[in-house]
């Protein structure tokens, strides 16, 4: 999927001049520049970065520091079997030569927006509006010995961002630009466990500034119309989340005797951004 959406802005980017010129030929009449404002969409494929070195942190005996090592009964490390930056797919992990975990997921994303341009000989800046979705979801898992597996899942209820934008116009009709500016969003979180001797609990506030940036390149039609390829790295700081293992006295989590408390552990992610890549295609309508 990667390969085709890649391919496709090659193609586009590659056409790009020849459509221009046959749009300028074809209709003397059409006025030119990017001065004004749009409103339109966008729409691809969003790509997450490797996060195979995930894994989940511990506080047992909850003072506010991670890094603790959750002992069983007996003083073995009770996640001896491994993490990974996936969500599981059994109760055993990697290192028992268990199933192991299937991959984060990328999907499509899609928005609305407006905007507003100014063109000053052939430069061109002014600021975009954003509002939109992406179907990722991003998750990292932790095996212990009982077997059992504890999974930290994230993914993305909307984005919002406005971002500036300048670039270049060669002949009024193509613009090369790149785009930068503040995002926020409604970051989902979640969290499952394949034991239930413990009770889980979760807090941390879902919405969070983040920035993006990147580039693209838009092609005019007529007066009105334009059409593009885009590319934007999207990147949120995601660090206040967490979940707290309680119940029975005793058990890895809440064993008061070997370094932890009865009042339970508190779990995070040892990843604190999330942050992905989109490839889009846009289009817009000019007053």
């Amino acid at each position: 999927m990667k390969t085709y959406l890649l391919a496709a802005a090659a193609m586009f980017v590659a056409a790009t001049p020849a459509l221009a010129q046959d749009g300028a030929d074809s209709d003397p009449s059409v006025t030119t520049g990017f001065s004004g404002i749009y409103v339109g969409a966008s729409g691809g494929y969003d790509v997450q970065p490797n996060d195979g070195g995930s894994t989940i942190l511990f506080d047992r005996n909850l003072d506010g520091r991670f890094g603790d090592t959750v002992l069983t009964g007996t003083g073995a490390n009770a996640f001896a079997p491994g993490f990974c930056g996936g969500g599981a797919r059994a109760a055993t992990g990697p290192q028992n030569n268990g199933p192991g975990c299937g991959n984060d997921k990328d999907g499509w994303s899609y928005n609305a927006r407006v905007g507003f341009d100014h063109q000053s000989g052939p430069i061109v800046y002014g600021v975009v509006g954003e509002f939109g979705k992406t179907h990722i979801n991003d998750r990292v898992t932790g095996f212990s010995s009982t077997p059992a597996n504890y999974v930290m899942t994230r993914e993305i209820g909307w984005e919002a961002a406005v971002r500036a934008r300048a670039g270049f116009t060669p002949n009024d009709s193509t613009l090369f630009y790149g785009t930068f500016g503040p995002s926020l969003a409604k970051i989902d979180r979640d969290f499952s466990s394949s034991q239930s001797t413990n009770t889980f609990s979760q807090s941390g506030k879902r919405n969070q500034f983040g920035f993006q940036g990147g580039g693209g390149i838009e092609q005019r039609f007529g007066d009105h119309f334009s059409i593009g390829m885009e590319y934007v790295y999207h990147q949120y700081q995601d660090n206040d989340f967490r979940v707290r293992a309680a119940g029975p006295a005793g058990t890895p989590f809440t064993n008061a005797t070997n370094g932890g408390t009865v009042s339970g552990t508190d779990f995070r992610r040892s990843d604190d951004k999330f942050n992905w890549h989109s490839l889009r295609a846009t289009a817009a309508f000019r007053f």
